[in-house]
Parts: C-alpha cells; structure tokens; sequence
C-alpha cells in the first residue's frame, strides 16, 4: 500500500481525529498512487496515523480509519450498518408518515466523500471524492443488501465530483429501476426529482425547520423567497397560512411547486407562485407580508466569495425587513460551509440596524440530526438559521 508521509508536526490534527489530509501537509508519497486509492497515512518518522481515500486538490487524503485494518465489504457494511441504526434510533423511518432522510452525511458518518438519502424505497447516492466513485457499485449493493426499506440505488455525481478528476461519471441506477418519485416527510407528500433536480432532489435538511415554521404560520400571509419544490410552502398551508407565495428563479422549480401543492392541497386558493429573481420581485412587489422565509442557495461556495456573501445576506434581509409586517416573523438561511454563524448573524444584524426596526431572536436554527457532525471536524456543520420577531 502506498505511504503518505507527511511533515515534521503536520500529525497533529489526525491526532485530534480530523478527518482530512491537507495538500500541504505532506512530505513524501512512498510508491505509486492513483486520485481514489487507499493510502497509509505516517507521521514524519514513519509511524501510522490512519488509513484514506487519497485524491488531487487541496485536501489530499479524506480518511476512513484511524486504526490499521482491511477496507472491504464488511467495512463498507459496517459503516453503513452503523449509519442506518443511527436513524432508526432518530425514529424518522415511520411508513407512511415519514420515509425521507438523510442515510448518510459524509464526515458525520465516518464515510467522507459519500452522501446518500433515501426517498421511500429508492436511495440516492452522491460520491464527491474519487474513492468513492469507483466502488459506488460495492457501495450500492452493500446499502441494497442491509437497508430492509431500499429497493433502487440511482447513482448521481455528475456535478459533484472534483472538476478535475479523471473521471466520466453518469448518472443512472446502479440497482433496480424508476419508481414513483413520491416521499413522505412529516405526513405531507413530495415529488421528488432526483433526475434532474438539485442535489439529490430534494433538501432534506430544512425537515425540522419546516416544521417549525408550520407552528407559526396559521391566520398569517407567508413568503417564501428561493421556494424550489416548495418544501415551506406546503407546510405554511397545512399550518393554516392565509396566503402563500412561492418564489424562485427557476420555472422548473416553480413547476415542481405547484405539482407538490397540488398534491397536498388540491384546488386551494391560498397559493401562487412566481418565476422570477428573488431581488427583482422583492424590489417590484409592494405587499406587506406576516413571514418570510429567506432560503437562498449558497452564496459562498469557498472562502474567496465569502466577502460579497456576506453582502449579499445583509442585501437580502435587509429588502425582507422593509417587506414584513409589524409583529411579522422571519425565517432566514445560510446554507454556506464558507459562511460561520457569528458571520451570518452579524450580516441580519447589519440588516436590521439599516432597517431601524426592532428584532429578536426566537430561536436558532441548525441541520437535522440526520445530517450529523463529527465532533472532529467542525466544518461539517453548514446550516445556519435564525428565527426573527419584528416589531
């Protein structure tokens, strides 16, 4: 097995159990390595560290184990075992009341490089190393043969594996066939598009959010910019919202709205939806609306964006502070890993000084314990949230 080696005092963070290897890092590689093979990785005198997923970037080794032992399909199935007991544990496989989660998240669930969610009987699978590009068929049965719920594993990495690796991966179903894109989530049912739709369909980690929102939104009119399938929406309207908008750039995503709308609520008058640009619409409406909910895709993807990020958050609250009713509540979002809590609350709080309006946190929001963050590795936690009264 190939030895990476890295620099005298480079050992530390793998000694505190973090799981990435940095580039920089690294002394010597010992033998021949292709992106996506397992790597031993050694300390500057040779001593074992762990064992990883090696590949061509910044972070150079994503690492599996801390101790020295065989990655097989028992491995695999251990891991994946593990993973899957942690949700039954959460109680969020329920039937017909709830078959959506996240199955695995990654670095939360000791697997780096792999994301997999599950939609009913179907799961599906994002590889964003190498490594676990090329044992996504291993992976799939694996998850085939120990998750009781799953009968399809459709594969998506099209877009999320490294730019630059050499790979031509396709999107398709490694294991069984088309189904009917339906999921459940909280009693409210979902089309799901994992064939053409952003990330794997679906997002999953509002869930908890959602509900939430669900509480305070009866007798009010509600808002709901970056709508895309209409997650907050559908909720807004079984908790009783008097009026919904839905609002999202993308007609693909306004179309899967209403369908999700309509799925819940037939023939309901409550909502309408709008193709356009958030800004665009939040300058030309004039309505005064009760909530607001700001869910906007990431504005900082790496830290060289995250200066015109923060902009753009205060930029964007702030249009929701002149749009809120007085007593109304606000619900605003960063999904951003670039973008830290104490930046996105300094951002709304720049937001309501420009504003000149009184407001106070209700509650503080995060990622579902489905999307769990390794102790270790605090880069995991990326959902930020804040629940706002304003006066």
């Amino acid at each position: 097995m190939t030895s990476i080696i890295l620099k005298p005092k480079k050992e530390e963070s793998l000694r505190r159990f973090h799981p990435w290897v940095f580039s920089g890092a690294i002394r010597q590689i010992k033998g021949k390595v292709c992106e996506g093979d397992v790597v031993e990785v050694c300390d500057s005198d040779g001593n074992f560290l762990a064992l990883g997923h090696y590949q061509i970037g910044s972070i150079a080794v994503r690492i599996l184990s801390f101790e020295k032992e065989t990655i097989d399909n028992s491995f695999w199935t251990k891991k994946i075992r593990s993973a899957y007991a942690l949700r039954q544990s959460l109680g969020l496989l329920r039937g017909n009341e709830n078959n959506a989660c996240r199955l695995i998240h990654g670095e939360g669930d000791s697997l780096p490089g792999l994301i997999v969610d599950m939609y009913d009987d179907t799961a599906v699978m994002q590889a964003h190393s190498v490594g676990m590009h090329e044992i996504r068929e291993t992976l799939a049965q694996v998850i085939a043969e120990n998750i009781p719920e799953v009968k399809n594993v459709y594969y998506k990495s099209e877009t999320t594996l490294p730019f630059n690796a050499p790979v031509t991966p396709e999107d398709g179903y490694l294991i069984g066939k088309e189904t009917s894109q339906l999921a459940v989530e909280n009693g409210l049912k979902f089309h799901i598009d994992w064939l053409r739709g952003q990330k794997t369909g679906f997002f999953i980690d509002q869930r908890e959010n959602r509900s939430l929102l669900e509480h305070y939104s009866k007798g009010r009119s509600v808002l709901n910019m970056f709508c895309y399938t209409g997650g907050f929406s559908v909720y807004a309207m079984r908790g009783g919202a008097e009026l919904v908008h839905s609002v999202d750039s993308s007609a693909k995503a306004i179309e899967l709205t209403e369908k999700n709308i309509a799925l819940n609520f037939p023939c309901d008058k409550r909502h309408a939806s709008f193709a356009q640009d958030a800004f665009r619409f939040l300058n030309e409406n004039q309505q005064k609306y009760d909530l607001i909910i700001l869910d906007p895709p990431a504005f900082a993807k790496h830290r060289d964006a995250l200066r015109n990020a923060l902009k753009g958050y205060k930029r964007l609250n702030a249009k929701a502070f002149e749009q809120i009713k007085p007593g109304g509540i606000v619900f605003t979002f960063s999904c951003s890993q670039a973008v830290s809590k104490e930046q996105f609350r300094l951002a709304v709080f720049s937001a309501a000084a420009e504003s000149r309006r009184n407001v106070r946190i209700l509650s503080q929001l995060v990622q579902p314990a489905d999307h769990p963050v390794n102790i270790y590795h605090p880069e995991g936690e990326y959902l930020k949230g804040l629940v706002l009264w304003v006066e």
